[in-house]
């Protein structure tokens, strides 16, 4: 009797051009804010009111960025990261459009590069990901590479294909929300007066917050964002016997701390680069450092963009990324390149 089981894609499975169809589209509305605020310690006023974001120009307040990026993260997992290793990294992403409670989201991904590992057992699987909204808009888009499994390991080897990722997304090719208006922004209902200009480049600033990640609120996140991937639910799946954080936790984790210092960082729009630099468990206790890596006006009145470095840490003095050898500490977790708006 065959199968109607999917013990999901290994490296070998894989072709340069091949177009996965994510299935299960997901309409999100506000419950998904709802249980994203619960979560994580987010509080930026765009995303918490609908007069605020009325005042800044839009209709109503959007769902948070972050949740777009989970949902459309989710979605590929069965096709792309089942049987992963581990999430390495991110380039070239762009939030396009607003998610809107109410829209419903699904995703698609092209294959664009493939990279098999000297120990033959694994491979790096590079990805282009795309989530479209109801109207077939697409609402963002990212490329990610993953370390697979093999399923057989004396398979071939297919031929190396590193796709050409640039360090940065321009501050031109940004796309500033329509009719977004900063030019009225109340900053004490921001939270903070600091506006664009306050802030110089190699400015580093420590969000001073800590939070410690639990088992529970992980599994729940996952489920949320119906993220599959074995090693954050299965404790077999590691040789270790841990169950690991999924990175987009740390992610969001880190993003909501970084609101003590960069609370008018209002609106993520592109991601530039991003690396998980050592694997997060439960029990660690998750704290953000920033550094302005370079700023830029926009088109949009009163909307400026700072491209920023957010690190999330387990430990260690703020500020400290690398070590002698070039390497990342061991104490740190996340290392995040990212575009956002900031009233001028």
């Amino acid at each position: 009797m065959a199968t109607k089981t999917n013990s999901g894609n290994f490296f070998e499975d894989y072709s340069v051009g091949q177009i996965l169809t994510h299935a299960v589209p997901r309409t999100v509305k506000m419950g998904e804010r709802a249980l994203y605020h619960a979560l994580y310690p987010a509080r930026h006023a765009l995303y918490s009111s609908d007069q605020f974001a009325q005042d800044c120009g839009l209709p109503f307040s959007p769902l948070d960025d972050m949740i777009a990026f989970h949902v459309v993260f989710g979605k590929s997992v069965p096709d792309v990261s089942l049987n992963a290793v581990a999430n390495l990294g991110y380039a070239q992403g762009r939030w396009l459009l607003p998610v809107w409670p109410g829209d419903t989201l699904r995703s698609q991904s092209e294959v664009i590069g493939l990279k098999q590992n000297s120990n033959g057992k694994t491979g790096v699987v590079y990805v282009r990901t795309t989530g479209l909204n109801q109207h077939d808009e697409a609402v963002m888009e990212y490329v990610r590479w993953v370390m697979v499994r093999k399923r057989d390991v004396n398979a071939a080897a297919p031929e190396t294909v590193v796709p050409d990722l640039p360090n940065a997304i321009a501050a031109a090719d940004l796309v500033i929300p329509e009719g977004l208006d900063f030019s009225n922004y109340n900053f004490d209902l921001a939270g903070e007066p600091h506006r664009w200009g306050d802030y110089e480049v190699g400015e580093k600033i420590d969000h001073v917050d800590g939070v410690t990640i639990e088992e529970a609120e992980h599994m729940m996140a996952t489920r949320l964002w119906q993220n599959t991937a074995k090693v954050h639910f299965d404790t077999s799946a590691r040789p270790d016997g841990t169950r690991l954080i999924y990175g987009g936790h740390v992610i969001s984790m880190a993003r909501a701390l970084s609101f003590n210092g960069l609370a008018n960082a209002q609106m993520m729009v592109g991601l530039n680069g991003g690396a998980h630099a050592n694997p997060c468990l439960s029990g660690d206790t998750v704290r953000a450092w920033s550094e302005v890596l370079d700023k830029a006006e926009t088109s949009a009145p009163g909307v400026g963009a700072i491209r920023l470095r957010l690190v999330a840490t387990k430990g260690g003095a703020p500020f400290d990324l690398r070590g002698e050898d070039g390497k990342y500490l061991p104490s740190v977790l996340l290392d995040l390149d990212y575009w956002a708006l900031m009233p001028l």
